[in-house]
């Protein structure tokens, strides 16, 4: 995997852990009020690195955005 991707949050399978905002604390915050994660920045990383998020989220809730809007500016592919 190369490049950047795009991270998307369903909050409705998001258990309040909190290992996202832990590892990308400029992306995520978790609420106090509702216990979830919301996305607070722009949620694209380098590709390697949206990846680890995925993985490390252990409800499942952080997954790749296949659903880009190509309007969107894309960011400087680093590798």
């Amino acid at each position: 995997m190369t490049g950047w991707t795009r991270l998307g949050l369903d909050v409705s399978r998001c258990v309040g852990v909190g290992q996202c905002e832990l590892l990308e604390p400029d992306l995520f915050r978790v609420d106090d009020d509702t216990g979830t994660a919301t996305i607070v920045g722009e949620p694209e990383l380098p590709s390697q690195r949206a990846k680890a998020i995925v993985d490390q989220c252990p409800s499942g809730a952080i997954q790749i955005d296949n659903n880009i809007n190509p309007t969107l500016p894309k960011l400087p592919d680093t590798d």
